[in-house]
């Protein structure tokens, strides 16, 4: 383990009601061990690390000037939230980051009072400081909502959509804009920094009403004509006419790092009457960390490094990853087809579409944070004739689900999902992992779900939907490694809704789908061991179903089983009402279903999750043999000969 860093002014500050009996002049010391704190923890655990760097000068601002947890502090995405962990009671348990029992990595209402609002998904916090707002104007109650929201989330909808309700919270909402990367406003300086103080003071805002209160006493006209007059004088200098238009008072832009500039603006903006309030202020993602500011997307979220050298730590080498698969499999249908073209919502490294944009850079669209967008876009594209891929992790992809519905599905548009990071994600919890795709694309007419089991499937699973022009088609692939099959040298169209039987046998069948294919073959080699004959099958499809394959499987084998790495109301569920609909289940079949656990599963080693969720081998020979009415001292009854 790492040593940690000398932290003699951190170890005082174990919640902000410490941070603020320190004077003004110790809080750069006081930062500055902070950083070195996160950075320690973060070499220790992996995570998010970039974004945490830059605003530790803000969050200890923030928590310096504001009565938190009283008021209500409420973190965008919450990744960058470690040095708000760190300050608000849970410096002890840091290192247990993203590990099983430990720490979230993002915010979470469960593990602290500081934590008003969970978040991991992006552009929720304005919509959510607007709900604290307003539920403290209808009380009575003087305390303030705080959003922090990164320039990144604000290509959101929703973001706006917020904004645009948001004027009648007036001074109890707070809005900070971390900008980090856009630049949408001008290189932060000693003049912007005064212009910011000047017009967040209780003196330019009194002055400020009064013209507005003499203006009213004017032809309605002029009043709106001098308010206007005001508004675009003062966005010219400052950059916020934007924010002005949506009803906030805009004050910046800031130096995000300089807490001399920084903490007088904010106690301005507390103590205002006026409001909501946008605070834009700019930062540096990776600050005080040279390899974290020189490389800011390899260092936005990292495994454990050194911290010396800043160097990542490496398994060994195994398989390519699913994403990489997928990526080179994209770009060859693309060599193929000048109709092929991709999409992504912010996350073209996650994706793998950063490769395919190096070969296809007009072929490539980055719509930003705007799943929504980026659906109906594909719709669009493939209405004229082009063969979209929507490359979107599950998780993501629910945000966008009246756009799948409505845009893709009823009008039977070939919009093709590339769903990435689909089933459980370890050290991402409940957020990010992809348990409902399944459920939510299977269950709507027109649609092709598709599950790859290995890499080698994923590449033929590609070339089917690149081929596929009849409606939508998806296809979820996990994350990580793949098996270490062999890839195709050419891919394979399937045949839409045909299955394929791995493994056969005559009195046991377990019906996969994706994932666990492997851990089904295991548990069929244990069943062997116990003298029970067992057929493997991979199903490919969710929808349609191989519904011959299906049929005789549950009529020539005495028990069935369903697995699955999804929700409840997924491939299990179609096959009950399958056979329900056959009259199979009068029959006395013993059919059962295996699938992710009807709750949310916190972060944790995926080998772990997979253990809790019951998905492995064993689990699959517990399910068959408690069917057959097996004890351990061997089968008691049920069977047939």
């Amino acid at each position: 383990m790492a040593d940690h860093p000398a932290t003699p002014l951190l170890d005082t500050v174990r919640t902000p009601d410490d941070l603020r009996t320190l004077k003004p002049s110790q809080l750069r010391q006081l930062s500055d061990e902070l950083r070195e704190e996160v950075i320690s923890a973060v070499g220790e655990t992996g995570g998010h690390l970039g974004s945490g760097l830059g605003v530790v000068e803000l969050t200890t601002a923030i928590h310096y000037v504001f009565n938190t947890p009283h008021d209500r502090l409420v973190w965008d995405v919450g990744h960058q939230c470690y040095p708000h962990k760190i300050l608000t009671g849970r410096r002890d348990r840091i290192r247990t980051l993203r590990q099983g029992g430990g720490l979230s990595g993002f915010t979470k209402r469960s593990e602290s009072e500081y934590d008003p609002f969970g978040a991991a998904h992006s552009s929720t916090s304005i919509s959510a400081s607007l709900g604290f707002a307003i539920a403290n104007k209808l009380s009575g109650r003087p305390e303030k909502a705080i959003a922090v929201i990164g320039d990144g989330a604000m290509s959101a909808g929703m973001a706006y959509e917020a904004m645009n309700n948001a004027e009648q919270a007036g001074n109890r909402l707070i809005v900070i804009l971390n900008d980090n990367d856009m630049s949408i406003a001008p290189p932060v300086g000693g003049l912007s920094a005064y212009l910011a103080r000047v017009v967040s003071s209780s003196e330019y805002l009194g002055l400020r009403n009064f013209a507005k209160r003499v203006t009213r006493k004017l032809s309605p006209r002029m009043h709106k004509a001098a308010g206007k007059a005001e508004e675009y004088t003062r966005g010219m200098v400052t950059g916020g006419t934007l924010f002005e238009e949506l009803g906030f008072y805009y004050v910046g832009p800031v130096d995000g790092h300089n807490l001399e500039h920084l903490i007088p603006v904010l106690e301005n903006v507390r103590d205002a009457e006026q409001g909501p309030i946008l605070v834009h202020v700019v930062t540096k993602k990776g600050k005080g960390y040279a390899p974290a500011e020189n490389a800011a997307d390899k260092y936005h979220g990292v495994k454990k490094f050194d911290v010396i050298t800043g160097a990542q730590a490496k398994g060994p080498p195994g398989p390519p990853s699913y994403t990489n698969v997928f990526a080179k499999a994209l770009i060859a249908e693309a060599e193929r087809d000048e109709r092929i073209c991709a999409i992504t919502a912010a996350m073209p490294g996650g994706t793998g579409l950063d490769k395919f944009e190096k070969g296809f850079p007009d072929r490539t669209f980055d719509v930003g944070i705007a799943e929504q967008h980026a659906v109906t876009f594909a719709a669009g594209l493939a209405a004229q004739g082009m063969r979209p891929f929507c490359a979107i992790y599950s998780t993501f992809l629910q945000r966008a689900y009246d756009q799948v519905v409505h845009d893709v599905a009823i009008q039977n548009l070939p919009v093709r999902f590339a769903i990435d990071r689909a089933g459980l994600v370890g050290a991402d919890g409940a957020t990010h992992a992809g348990s409902f795709d399944v459920t939510y694309l299977a269950t709507l007419p027109n649609f092709v779900v598709m599950a790859a089991a290995d890499e080698a499937e994923l590449v033929h699973m590609v070339h089917t939907a690149a081929e596929h022009d009849t409606g939508p088609i998806a296809v979820r692939y996990p994350r990580g490694e793949g098996t270490g099959v062999a890839l195709p040298e050419t891919p394979e169209r399937l045949q839409i809704g045909k299955g394929r039987i791995v493994r056969e046998g005559k009195k046991v069948a377990i019906l996969s789908l994706g994932t666990r294919l492997a851990e089904a073959l295991k548990a069929a080699d244990q069943l062997e061991a116990r003298g029970l004959s067992t057929t493997v099958a991979d199903l490919r499809f969710a929808k349609p179903l191989d519904e011959e394959l299906i049929r005789k499987l549950l009529t020539t084998h005495e028990v069935a089983v369903t697995v699955e790495e999804a929700a409840i109301g997924g491939l299990g569920a179609h096959v009950l009402t399958m056979a329900s609909d056959a009259g199979l289940i009068d029959a006395g079949l013993k059919l059962r279903t295996m699938r992710l656990p009807d709750r949310f599963q916190d972060q944790d080693k995926p080998e772990k999750q997979y253990e809790e969720a019951g998905l492995n081998a064993q689990h699959m020979v517990e399910t068959v043999l408690k069917a057959l009415r097996w004890n351990a001292s061997g089968k008691v009854e049920g069977a047939r000969a």
